[in-house]
């Protein structure tokens, strides 16, 4: 018998099939808003490449659920569950299944070798995109064709594998160049189940709280879990990728809402999400734009949430607590000496992707740019300095750090609030402008260290943001409002979560509670998209992003705690 279907079912179209610590998945999304009529074994080393297409002889409806992926056809029904991060099994009756290399095309430099290899007959597809081997061995049934053997060029490869109305079943595995033939103590059953189980028990422990008024949340769950991979190539630890879709890297701030929101229930991974990018800090103390298997990209940052982050999290393991605080201090001191002009107090964006609101209308009159929400995050960042100094018994450290807070605070106060608004100024001329962007309140993030005039200015100006679904990233009477325009417009889980908790800490609570609200009804609705329209709450761009996930469940949670 079939381990009994538990969890939320979904559609691939949004959110890939895949199990926690591997590194492929299965999709019909196969590149950049591409979508092929079949689903795909996609990999994600050395970027995200779809390796073997799996098409059942007859027309079929593909259910997911987290533990299980079926293909129910007319007739038969074929299933598929992970046995192990790199091995899955699948087994069907009724119903024959090409499995074939998803690119027709082999050179010298590119695509898929396909060979039987003579130890154990299986069939072997080796492919140029990522450096990897795909193994598929028979378990029952028999295979009728074996395409495109050992041939070169342009031709379709794989195999038809039958039951001739009987059960088949076959392995697939993901390696690097050789390994003993397959074998398994364990039925199909046993497998599923055993995949069933490691799901639950991360559900358990990752939201003990749920219940009906946070219906969505299994599911956000799931994103986690199969989004998450193991260490390989530049992910040098158990990492959660943003996503198994194409945005398949470890930005440096989304990171921190995965980490905040595995905390409580899994320190220990909550805590490689937070270190990875400092695992690449480079010399000057810049952390990377973006972590991936193959890849680290510095030429932008990202804003320096962590400080921020750290008052989410539990405290760091002791062996750690001193590297971090070095870490964070390296961090910092990297806005300092590198991102300030000689004699200014306030530290500057190069670029909006600096920010992590790469098109926000708040640098079309410039991108080299002194910002208030730049200023507020290292503000933070510097206060979180502090604490972990006085914690660590460097009481002079602990005092420049509150110093240098106080210092770009009244800095921040003095050049950039003008007529009940916060400026934005150019590093280089001096002037200021201001937009219509939701990031130019940002600095709502300070909460309680506000004065109580801009707390209240601040807040009613969020309002006016506030769709039916959530915040506006740009002001929807704004001529630059877009539906679909990145940060022009659409709602995203950073910029809810950052002032959701600070609008809270200001003593907004009923505005906060609002904006908590209506962003975990928008997840209930349209799941957890990169982005959404904030006209008409639909999803954007990749529909399986991790930080949204994170931010439904940190939101859920301490909605359930305080009601």
């Amino acid at each position: 018998m079939t381990a009994a279907v538990t969890g939320p079912e979904f559609s691939l179209r949004e959110i890939p099939f895949s199990f926690r610590g591997s590194w492929f998945g299965f999709s019909p999304v196969i590149g950049e808003n591409t979508y092929a009529q079949d689903i795909h074994l996609v990999s994600h080393q050395t970027g995200m490449h779809p390796i073997l297409r799996l098409a059942p002889t007859t027309d079929s409806v593909v259910t997911a659920t987290p533990h299980q992926l079926t293909w129910d056809c007319d007739p038969g029904r074929i299933d598929l569950a992970y046995e192990t991060t790199d091995t899955v099994r699948v087994r069907g009756r009724g119903v024959d299944l090409r499995l074939l290399a998803a690119d027709l095309v082999l050179t010298p430099f590119s695509g898929p070798y396909f060979f039987r290899d003579p130890r154990d007959g299986s069939a072997i597809f080796t492919v140029y995109q990522t450096g990897r081997r795909y193994r598929i061995t028979l378990l029952a049934g028999r295979i009728t064709e074996h395409l495109g053997t050992q041939e070169l060029g342009t031709t379709e490869r794989g195999i038809v594998v039958t039951g001739d109305w009987d059960e088949w079943e076959i392995a697939i595995e993901e390696f690097e160049t050789a390994r003993t033939p397959y074998t398994s103590p364990h039925d199909f059953d046993q497998v599923a189940a055993a995949a069933r189980d490691d799901y639950r028990h991360y559900l358990d422990t990752v939201a003990p709280w749920r219940d009906d008024r946070t219906p969505a949340a299994e599911l956000a769950v799931y994103v986690l879990w199969s989004a998450t991979v193991g260490a390989a190539g530049f992910v040098t630890r158990p990492a959660v990728l943003m996503s198994k879709h194409w945005m398949d890297k470890v930005w440096s701030w989304d990171h921190c809402f995965n980490a905040i929101a595995l905390a409580e229930g899994l320190p220990a991974l909550a805590w490689d999400q937070f270190r990875l990018p400092f695992d690449h800090q480079e010399a000057t103390g810049a952390l990377p734009d973006s972590v991936t298997h193959s890849e680290i990209l510095y030429n932008f940052v990202k804003p320096p949430i962590h400080g921020w982050a750290l008052r989410h999290l539990p405290p760091p393991p002791a062996r750690e607590r001193s590297d971090t605080y070095r870490l964070l201090e390296r961090w910092t001191t990297f806005w300092l000496d590198a991102r300030r002009v000689p004699g200014h107090e306030l530290a500057h964006y190069q670029h909006g992707n600096d920010s992590g609101w790469d098109n926000a209308t708040t640098f079309t009159p410039g991108r080299v740019v002194e910002t208030a929400d730049l200023a507020s995050f290292l503000i933070l960042q510097m206060r979180t300095l502090a604490r972990l100094a006085t914690e660590l018994s460097l009481p002079g450290e602990a005092t420049h750090w509150t110093q240098a807070a106080d210092r770009m605070r009244d800095a921040m106060l003095t050049h950039l609030w003008h007529d009940d608004r916060f400026t934005t100024r150019s590093a280089s001329s001096g002037e200021t402008w201001t937009s219509s962007s939701l990031l130019d309140l940002m600095p709502i993030v300070l909460g309680e260290e506000l004065p109580h005039h801009i707390q209240t200015a601040l807040a009613a100006r969020i309002k006016t943001h506030l769709t039916e679904y959530g915040l506006a990233t740009e002001l929807p009477t704004s001529p630059h409002y877009q539906d679909d325009g990145y940060w022009r417009g659409p709602i995203w889980a950073p910029s809810t979560i950052l002032i959701e908790d600070g609008l809270r800490r200001a003593g907004q609570t009923v505005l906060a509670d609002e904006v908590s609200a209506r962003f975990r009804a928008l997840c209930e609705k349209s799941g957890f998209a990169e982005n959404f329209d904030a006209r008409t709450g639909a999803g954007l761009r990749d529909r399986a992003y991790t930080w949204t996930a994170s931010a439904y469940l940190i939101l859920a949670a301490a909605h359930i705690r305080r009601t």
